[in-house]
């Protein structure tokens, strides 16, 4: 990352992006999170490679996640160990762990994650989401 006074000010605009999504996905509210993400935009798991075109096909995907951690007694989210490297002007990767937690503040699951990160006129959105191994870590480490 560029050690300019914008290039700090975009990693941090970047940053509080995902902090505010991980607050919004932790009520498990899906019209909360939808506005974080560009349209369209990848997702890519285990289950596959989702290219959703709108925020209706992102509710599709997000509801049976949704779903499944509310039954699980889901608590909260954070994003641990980020790496952040801003590729251009208006892209940006962001590579760390998302920690899970259930409502008694026990660890509930771990995985690893990386966004693509678009500015648009709207500001910083999600573009790509990959889930992973916990234990990849960022290119050139």
């Amino acid at each position: 990352m560029g050690s300019t006074g914008i290039s700090k000010n975009e990693a941090a605009a970047v940053m509080q992006v995902l902090a505010d999504y991980y607050r919004a996905f932790s009520t498990l509210d899906l019209q909360k999170i939808l506005p974080f993400f560009h349209q369209p935009s990848l997702l890519v798991g285990q289950q596959g490679v989702f290219a959703v075109t709108n925020h209706a096909e992102l509710a599709v995907v997000f509801t049976p996640t949704m779903e499944g951690l509310r039954s699980r007694g889901y608590g909260r989210s954070e994003l641990s160990q980020p790496k952040l490297s801003l590729l251009s002007a208006t892209a940006a990767l962001v590579i760390g762990v998302a920690e899970r937690y259930k409502t008694d503040g026990q660890p509930l699951d771990r995985a690893g994650v990386t966004y693509v990160m678009q500015k648009t006129d709207a500001g910083w959105k999600i573009a790509v989401i990959v889930l992973h191994d916990p234990g990849v870590a960022a290119p050139g480490e």
